[in-house]
């Protein structure tokens, strides 16, 4: 009985501590929401417009960072610079303009880009492979560097930690856009907590394969630049990868991270501090990707496209981005045209496995197909659900567990003027 009696008692004392409760809280802000970063933006005259076109963010001290870069071939200097430089445990600072690529500008434009990484070292008292670059506006201009360092001192002077500053770097890197972005939340772990923020720009040449898209986030956890590396990619494939406006994967793209610690929350491992970050960063890039989606160019509505049921979470993606990409399906969508047929048929050709008994498509909520056969539903209800600001796009795949969700937009007549009239 003595024997039982102990091995009971031992089998209780052996029950696992119950879990740190995670909450994951949106909050107002962009990249100045994390402690330690600040942000500006100023008119330095790379825009023929009277608009803030030089923006930095930067860190009060040696910050982790990483980043996922454009597959396109043919990309601006910036991106290898960037590229070359991550993932590190010494950046101090991003230093970004608008109007112009700095893109297809041969050795000039590698020089231009280490150029100002040297300028905004000099003015910010860091070294220069400290400062990571983006550029985005016309491709094959040239960068006025004069007027770039004429203007950096008031750039560094600017810098504030406040949360309208963060909404100025955000106003300075929009080129098309028309609305600025930016995103933040607050992760508790236990009693402890820590931020994540950031901001993005991009409205046309959307279709991020790591869209002109750029991102930028900034948190004050504390976390390997290895470790966030790999967080990173992995926020990426499932938000930005799966985000589309056109097709066309830009010159410039890239989503950089910069983590400075000075909230003292130590990320590591795959502890729940670690599990509570990628939750923040995913929500972060969501949030950010669905921003990006209602503001394409020309776009009448948001469109999202969920995929449940796959048999493998690349199934999900393969049906979800086909669906995102199908200039049919937008062009019906600008229409309030309820055409399943255009969905089913990208779902066919995505390369996606799925249930020829089972899968199915709604719209709006409405079932309109299942089983390789239309279902019938009330097209005035749909034509009239589908002039809503957010479409959503639900296709089960009737095989798994799986699931991905993109994020697009509708095709207009304005984009086609917009991107027509856009160099001139």
């Amino acid at each position: 009985m003595q024997t039982k009696k102990a091995v009971k008692k031992t089998a209780v004392s052996a029950k696992k501590p119950p879990k740190t409760a995670i909450f994951v809280e949106p909050v107002n802000g962009g990249v100045t929401a994390a402690a330690g970063f600040s942000a500006a933006g100023v008119k330095a005259g790379i825009k023929a417009s009277r608009k803030a076109d030089l923006a930095a963010v930067f860190s009060d001290r040696p910050a982790a960072a990483a980043g996922t870069f454009t597959t396109n071939a043919i990309r601006a200097s910036s991106v290898d610079w960037c590229e070359a430089i991550l993932p590190s445990q010494k950046i101090r600072a991003i230093l970004c303009n608008a109007g112009c690529a700095n893109a297809c500008t041969g050795d000039q434009g590698v020089r231009d880009t280490a150029g100002m990484a040297a300028i905004a070292g000099v003015e910010l008292g860091v070294p220069q492979k400290s400062v990571l670059v983006a550029s985005t506006g016309v491709i094959g201009k040239y960068l006025p560097m004069e007027r770039i360092a004429d203007a950096m001192p008031k750039l560094a002077a600017a810098l504030s930690s406040t949360a309208a500053a963060g909404t100025a770097f955000a106003q300075t890197i929009m080129t098309t856009d028309l609305a600025k972005k930016e995103s933040a939340v607050k992760i508790t772990v236990g009693k402890e907590a820590f931020f994540i923020g950031g901001t993005t720009k991009g409205s046309g040449m959307i279709h991020p394969n790591m869209a002109t898209m750029l991102c930028f986030i900034t948190t004050d956890a504390a976390i390997d630049s290895a470790l966030l590396n790999t967080a990173v990619k992995r926020a990426v494939n499932k938000t930005f990868n799966n985000l589309t406006v056109d097709g066309d994967t830009s010159t410039n793209d890239m989503v950089l991270v910069m983590a400075n610690g000075a909230s003292g929350v130590s990320v590591k491992g795959r502890g729940g501090a670690m599990a509570a970050f990628e939750e923040g960063l995913f929500a972060v890039c969501n949030d950010l990707c669905k921003k990006i989606a209602a503001d394409g160019e020309g776009a009448t509505k948001r469109v999202e496209i969920n995929v449940t049921g796959a048999k493998t979470e690349a199934d999900a993606q393969l049906a979800a981005k086909a669906v995102a990409t199908s200039n049919l399906t937008k062009c019906a969508l600008f229409g309030n045209d309820p055409n399943w047929g255009r969905i089913a048929c990208a779902v066919g050709y995505s390369g996606a496995k799925f249930s020829k008994q089972k899968m199915s498509i709604r719209l709006c909520g409405l079932e309109v197909f299942r089983n390789l056969q239309p279902v019938a539903f009330d097209h005035k209800k749909a034509h009239a659900q589908l002039k809503k600001k957010v479409v959503s796009i639900d296709i089960d795949l009737g095989l798994g567990g799986k699931s991905a969700t993109a994020h697009t937009c509708d095709f207009s007549y304005d984009y086609v003027k917009i991107n027509a009239e856009y160099h001139t």
